[in-house]
């Protein structure tokens, strides 16, 4: 059970108020995979608006899961994603999930959020209701197994049409952090975790970060940077402070464009297994390697494979991608590259491509 208190420092935390309330793109989304048995049966299909970037978010850890965790060979293949049942599909979600949550929480507590009959609690006037969120129950669990089952055996409260199966993540999410964490993790820049633009609710860095790291970081760089302000009195950033599982890359030709690139530090750039969220172009995806062994042994490097998949409903396959990896490439003609080869050589600077039969796109 939990207290308007607890709502009111939800939405702050959200929002940075307590009279906003999500969208209705947010309200309809949840999780969902594309058939079993099928070329994207690994995949979630992606909503519109901001709670795309949280599906592909939760993306990465379903991939680590399916790949690197119930399986424990060194290269397993593409192949292995498709054959996966509703069943397994299920577990991939439940397991993602409860692993973000449970890293959240700093490895003693999981929190996950469930609609229920009832109102917990009583409205008063420094609020909006949603005619949703006064209905969620918190459900404490002290054991990541524990977590997990819970998520697998109450599922459909994620994945079916009307479930608000996005939101209640990002408020299992936020609870499982705790706010006095989030309050330490954020810093002077970053007050609260969503941000509206043109009408709609979109995820800032820390809120993407909780989920593939367990922090809420405002940035990607490494450490923390301090800054001079007025008076001599310094502000620190607070960045990425230790290499996750899953890592992030960043490409905006807008930003190249106006010489701001945003830099993404080498613990996001190389994570412990080689799964990635790709911010291109303000749209989210996923970048993959099923070579358990890519980042830890540098002569996998040289030539491998890489796959990418963005959730657009015209994509019905995942792209292969074969990655030479070179410094050859000159600056001016990188320029005419396809953005998504553009986010990839941010790691492996002058990379050669070849999209094996794909047409290159954005």
């Amino acid at each position: 059970m939990y207290y308007s208190s607890h709502l009111k420092a939800l939405r702050r935390m959200l929002f940075g108020s307590t009279f906003q309330v999500f969208s209705y793109d947010w309200k309809r989304s949840y999780f969902r995979f594309h058939d079993p048995h099928t070329d994207l049966a690994y995949a979630l299909v992606t909503d519109k608006g901001g709670a795309a970037a949280v599906q592909m978010a939760v993306q990465v850890n379903i991939i680590k899961y399916l790949l690197f965790v119930r399986n424990q060979e060194e290269n397993v293949q593409l192949q292995s994603l498709c054959e996966i049942s509703q069943k397994d599909q299920e577990k991939a979600l439940s397991a993602a999930l409860a692993d973000i949550l449970w890293t959240a929480g700093e490895y003693q507590k999981a929190t996950v959020c469930l609609v229920t009959s009832d109102t917990y609690f009583t409205p008063s006037k420094d609020f909006e209701l949603d005619h949703f969120t006064e209905s969620v129950q918190l459900f404490d669990f002290f054991e990541k197994d524990t977590t997990q089952q819970f998520l697998y055996d109450h599922i459909h409260c994620m994945k079916w049409e009307g479930s608000h199966g996005v939101i209640l993540f990002l408020y299992s999410l936020l609870f499982s952090r705790t706010f006095e964490r989030l309050q330490k993790d954020l810093d002077f820049t970053t007050t609260h975790l969503l941000q509206c633009r043109l009408g709609n609710f979109i995820c800032r860095q820390a809120l993407l970060n909780i989920i593939l790291t367990g922090r809420a970081s405002p940035h990607v760089f490494n450490g923390s940077q301090r800054l001079d302000s007025e008076g001599n009195m310094q502000k620190v950033l607070h960045g990425v402070s230790s290499r996750s599982d899953v890592g992030y890359l960043h490409w905006s030709k807008e930003e190249v464009e106006h010489y701001r690139l945003l830099q993404v530090g080498s613990m996001l750039k190389t994570p412990k297994l080689p799964i990635w969220l790709c911010n291109i172009n303000g749209s989210y995806s996923v970048l993959f390697s099923t070579n358990r062994l890519l980042l830890s042994d540098w002569k996998m490097e040289h030539l491998f494979d890489l796959y990418f998949y963005n959730g657009h409903p015209s994509k019905k396959r995942t792209v292969h991608l074969t990655i030479v990896s070179k410094k050859t490439l000159n600056a001016y003609l990188l320029r005419k590259f396809p953005s998504v080869e553009m986010a990839i050589r941010t790691k492996w600077e002058g990379a050669a491509i070849n999209w094996n039969g794909t047409v290159p796109f954005f």
